[in-house]
């Protein structure tokens, strides 16, 4: 749970230890800010998938479902820097599928915490195995760093490309291809 208390004082002192002063006009209101915009960012580490993923429709023979394009921005837990950019969510249904923008809760609910976009990437496939009970399941996300862009090696425009295959996307080179197929590469 998000404790805003905390995150004010810890704001104020940041504030302090960069040698500003935290009772200026332009910062008085940031710490209340930015314990408001965590609570919002944050969100996710009070969500589970199970909540976008529990209801599902009865299908027959369905084929691959893509959604592609995801668009989703989290926080790296390392520099407390975001990162962002594109998810791309694919499962082979076996009986049930899920409504299209449960997809997109789904990378939301993980995104939405301190990430490892590696982490991020297998937590939305796991989530697809644990909770739709597909026959497979393959995520890829495309994001930039701030702290590749802002700081360090000061690369903007670098894209991270992480790509998890679970069931029989693993097994199945032939789904694999479909998959880039259906991304347009």
């Amino acid at each position: 749970m998000i404790d805003k208390e905390k995150i004010r004082q810890a704001v104020a002192l940041l504030l302090e230890g960069m040698g500003e002063d935290k009772h200026r006009e332009g910062l008085m209101e940031t710490p209340d800010r930015i314990a408001r915009m965590y609570e919002e960012i944050f969100a996710g580490m009070e969500q589970t998938p199970e909540q976008a993923l529990r209801r599902t429709f009865e299908t027959s023979d369905c084929g691959m479902v893509l959604e592609k394009d995801i668009v989703f921005y989290s926080t790296c837990e390392h520099h407390l820097l975001p990162f962002y950019g594109k998810a791309s969510v694919a499962y082979i249904p076996d009986g049930r599928v899920v409504g299209l923008s449960k997809l997109a809760r789904t990378v939301e609910v993980y995104a939405r915490r301190l990430q490892l976009q590696e982490r991020l990437t297998a937590q939305i496939a796991d989530a697809l195995m644990q909770y739709l009970k597909p026959k497979g399941a393959m995520v890829m996300l495309e994001a930039e760093h701030m702290c590749m862009t802002m700081r360090g090696v000061k690369k903007p425009g670098a894209q991270t490309v992480t790509l998890v295959t679970r069931g029989e996307f693993a097994k199945n080179q032939c789904l694999q291809e479909q998959f880039w197929q259906m991304m347009g590469r």
